[in-house]
């Protein structure tokens, strides 16, 4: 079921929240946080910092993000200037509830840090680390000779992780997980993440069923398309498409419009065989698999990928493919067990991760992929680039939160 979207029946309509308790105090129906501890400042804030001209970091509908300079201590930040008002709606406890997050999010440090909130009468400002190397998208969709490799996406893979599953352990979802919200925090070297922009994220929890249409569409999951319940798992699917963009500077199930786009992703169109993927471990594969799968339960969790084989480092395989070797030509055998000349051959396979062989079975595909119609087989350099530099921003008739700018 692909939903047809209307702004006229969006703002009645787009959200749903069924209890079975009363929600946390700090909660409010639609899994928005409501209380901070952080002070908001009502003083000027042109006369704390300077804004640092031209340098405007991002920009959406209703906010904006500038490079600003602390006056009394010289440290650069960036100031994310949030209009209180879009379309004639009060949204300053969605506000807060972004606030609330950074607070909760302190204790991971793959989280951007919140220094500061400002308040006028129209805005509110939140003044946030400044992350120096920009967007991770910068790099997904460079030519491949620029972009990242494989290693490096590695290191930046189990970091983004880390901040998913802390993120997760605290019944918090992002539901916006895509390349223009990771940022680097050097660029000189490639430095390490930071996950920015929460104004989609929902608390959820057994006691509630949340339901919403939002997010970005080519990183939505099946789920949100079906108006299903939102899940950590939700978030584990938008991993996996980020995976792939991060490997192959390709949207794996962008359309020619949205509604394809959709479809797409509610069929699971999805191809394995790029070229841009040929030179890729098989095991980055097998992890990719294990998150673009339809039935959300059946996803592997920021835990379970974080144990993931791909991600293991160099030292760690060796050592365990030499364990695998010595328990494979041990002379101790039980005596009841059948040997043939065969058997270490078969037995070092068995002796394989079994979570790895699970996700094989567990991963499918739906449907005929769209890589293989006649149309893009004939030409597979002109498929590869209209799936790459195309990645648009939240739904707009539905959320109208910002989703160009980088925090």
């Amino acid at each position: 079921m692909i939903p047809e979207y209307s702004p006229r029946t969006s703002e009645t309509t787009r959200t749903r929240c069924h209890y079975g308790q009363a929600a946390e105090p700090n909660q409010n129906r639609c899994g928005l946080l409501s209380e901070i501890k952080t002070p908001i400042k009502n003083e000027l804030f042109t006369d704390h910092y300077t804004i640092i001209p031209g340098k405007e970091l991002g920009r959406g509908k209703f906010a904006v993000v500038r490079k600003c300079v602390e006056k009394c201590t010289g440290r650069e930040y960036a100031a994310k200037f949030m209009r209180k008002r879009r379309k004639g709606q009060d949204c300053r406890l969605e506000i807060i509830h972004e606030v609330a997050v950074l607070e909760l999010a302190t204790a991971s440090q793959r989280v951007v840090n919140l220094h500061q909130v400002y308040e006028m009468a129209a805005e509110m400002v939140l003044v946030l680390q400044f992350a120096a190397g920009g967007e991770i998208f910068n790099q997904c969709v460079a030519e491949r000779d620029e972009a990242f490799k494989e290693e490096d996406v590695k290191r930046l893979m189990r970091q983004i992780l880390e901040g998913v599953s802390f993120l997760h352990r605290n019944n918090m979802v992002h539901l916006d997980l895509k390349p223009q919200n990771i940022l680097l925090t050097s660029d000189a070297l490639l430095g390490d993440i930071k996950i920015v922009d929460f104004g989609l994220s929902r608390m959820v929890s057994s006691n509630q069923e949340l339901r919403e249409i939002m997010g970005t569409p080519e990183y939505v999951a099946p789920e949100i398309l079906n108006y299903e319940p939102i899940s950590t798992a939700t978030d584990m699917w938008s991993i996996g498409v980020l995976a792939y963009v991060m490997l192959t500077g390709i949207s794996p199930f962008l359309g020619e419009d949205k509604q394809e786009t959709f479809l797409n992703i509610s069929q699971i169109n999805i191809s394995y065989q790029e070229e841009e993927l040929e030179h890729v471990d098989q095991a980055a594969i097998t992890f990719i698999k294990a998150l673009l799968i339809k039935e959300p339960q059946n996803r592997a969790t920021a835990e379970e990928c974080l144990q993931h084989q791909w991600l293991q480092p160099k030292e760690k395989k060796q050592a365990e493919a030499t364990t695998a070797v010595k328990e494979t030509t041990s002379p101790t055998k039980c005596p009841s067990e059948p040997v043939s000349p065969e058997s270490p051959i078969r037995e070092e396979e068995k002796e394989g991760p079994v979570t790895e062989e699970l996700i094989v079975v567990a991963a499918y595909t739906l449907g005929q992929c769209r890589q293989s119609t006649d149309k893009e087989v004939i030409n597979p350099d002109q498929k590869a680039i209209s799936k790459r530099f195309k990645f648009e921003e939240p739904f707009s008739a539905l959320q109208e939160v910002p989703g160009e700018f980088i925090y």
